[in-house]
């Protein structure tokens, strides 16, 4: 999964900068007026008509590509896990610290000894001095 998104994002960053250079070549409304008089039409690569057409196609390529690629990444990244509990429900499973241990042997019969109290909690029934 991990590498076809990034195949399909190289492909969308690739038709980018393809749509972005193909801009960049083809001339804009105000370059017809000189073309009209024959300013470079003869030097052109495409000749007088033929460079608009191809890149007015080969732009729409790209650009259809990229929609596409973008739709791609849309449909893949919308994609939901099923929802899991949690991150505690990995842990591993740790013994009860509340139940008490039952004694075994003669010691069962003897009184239990008072808890000692925990740090700073026998102080509360005193008073200050």
């Amino acid at each position: 999964m991990n590498a076809m998104v990034t195949f399909i994002v190289v492909v969308q960053v690739l038709s980018a900068l393809t749509i972005i250079g193909l801009v960049l070549l083809q001339h804009g409304k105000g370059a017809d007026m000189g073309a009209a008089f024959g300013s470079g039409a003869s030097g052109s690569l495409f000749g007088a008509t033929g460079s608009s057409n191809f890149l007015s196609k080969s732009t729409g390529i790209a650009a259809a590509i990229f929609f596409a690629a973008t739709l791609a990444l849309a449909f893949v990244g919308n994609k939901r896990t099923p929802a899991s509990g949690g991150v505690m429900e990995n842990l591993p499973a740790a013994p009860a610290i509340n139940a008490p241990a039952a004694p075994a042997g003669p010691a069962a019969n003897a009184p239990a000894a008072p808890a000692a109290p925990a740090e700073g909690a026998g102080q509360s029934n005193q008073i200050p001095k």
